[in-house]
């Protein structure tokens, strides 16, 4: 099983300025091989493969000397990333690949020669640099991408395998949906509601104003650079606040639960309305439903999503007479038919959960001979279990 540590790393001065360097060699091989591909398929109409980039490394070198001073694996690891990003556009998975900038995030990625020691970690061409390592790196180092972000902070990504096999995914046990909101973050079936943070809102009269002193220092000066890292510090904080509550939410979710189904919703088109993106954005809907899927099936659980174009919210748990005349703003409804009464969040959070359970027991999963099925977008499902039986799960 691959396992991902982050760690926080403290160069010295002299290694930051080695940081830079394997950085801006890195970024450089990358819009290099990019820019040589754009040109060669302009004027051939075929591009170059991984290994049509490393043959030109050896001249490079020799035409900018500056390049040795970079590690051999981090340039060659920089045209492999590329090729897998020139192949994940090409099965239109991904976008077309863009030019690397000195500004903003950097990044590099160490394929071998990584030792972990204590509070020390090796990275080739920088030598042993201090690290807080907050848990127990288990298993063999399989690479280490060390970045930085826009205020100055390093970190190191430890990607590691410890030979032992994924858990088998089980559907016996509880069962949860979860709807998720503005209002409230996250609405389980069984009643329960967790509140959104609001990181965003509460950080913006502090980002106003520091991006207003951003916006009055001369470009090119040392106070505005100062004043841009403060900028970002505060991003930062906001990021890192959201990304903490998402994994405790989504962990206590995985652990109290065997079945988690939610709705396939379409994040990215939702944030075209900008009247709700901001808050679309700061809730974190996307970051959370992923935590929730590999979480899941790191535990060995089920991890379900649900048709989009379902109408969760206007239909009925207890009959499933779907009410057409309910509007937005109506948060407690009765329903037509049974007369009975629903709080909005939760009466989507039970259809949510019934419609996974649904596509359970229909023996979608069974159908791809017991692996992992994910029918993409549009109106079917996507799950992510293996079922066991063809049979519901409400009983």
């Amino acid at each position: 099983m691959l396992n991902v540590t982050r760690i926080r790393l403290y160069p010295t001065s002299a290694q930051q300025q080695g940081l830079a360097v394997q950085f801006g060699c890195a970024r450089w091989a990358w819009n290099n091989a990019l820019n040589e591909m754009r040109v060669l398929y302009r004027e051939t109409g075929k591009g170059l493969s991984y290994a049509g980039m490393t043959l030109r490394l050896p001249k490079l070198k020799q035409e900018f000397p500056w390049l040795e001073d970079a590690d051999s694996q981090v340039l060659q690891q920089a045209l492999r990333n590329l090729a897998a990003s020139f192949q994940g556009f090409f099965e239109r998975r991904l976008k077309y690949p863009r030019f690397k900038t000195k500004h903003g995030r950097q990044s590099i990625q160490y394929p071998q020669r990584v030792k972990i020691d204590g509070s020390r970690i090796y990275l080739p061409k920088v030598g042993w640099v201090t690290c807080v390592v907050h848990r127990e790196i288990i298993g063999k180092i399989k690479t280490v991408t060390v970045s930085k972000n826009a205020c100055g902070q390093y970190h190191a990504a430890v990607l590691t395998d410890n030979e032992t096999p994924m858990l088998s995914v089980s559907v016996e046990g509880k069962a949860i949906g979860v709807d998720v909101g503005l209002l409230d973050l996250a609405v389980t079936s069984d009643g329960s509601k967790f509140a959104n943070p609001k990181h965003l809102r509460k950080a913006e009269r502090n980002l106003k104003r520091k991006q207003r002193k951003l916006s009055r220092k001369v470009k090119g000066s040392n106070s505005r650079a100062n004043a841009r890292r403060l900028v970002a510090r505060a991003h930062q904080r906001i990021a890192d606040a959201r990304r903490d509550h998402l994994h405790k939410l989504s962990r206590r979710i995985v652990n109290e639960n065997q079945v988690i189904v939610v709705e396939d919703l379409h994040v990215k088109g939702m944030m075209k309305n900008h009247s709700l993106a901001r808050a679309i954005g700061d809730a974190g809907w996307g970051m959370f439903t992923r935590f929730l899927a590999y979480k899941a099936e790191r535990d060995g659980k089920a991890f379900v999503k649900t048709n989009r174009f379902y109408p969760s919210s206007k239909a009925c748990s207890e009959c499933g007479v779907i009410n057409d005349r309910l509007s937005l703003d109506v948060r407690h409804w009765t329903c037509p038919h049974c007369g009975a009464r629903h709080d909005r969040d939760i009466n989507a959070a039970k259809n949510i959960r019934d419609e996974g359970l649904r596509a359970l027991a229909a023996g979608t999963v069974a159908a791809a001979g017991g692996g992992n099925v994910s029918h993409g977008r549009g109106r079917k499902s996507s799950v992510h279990a293996v079922a066991k039986e063809a049979r519901s799960l409400r009983q």
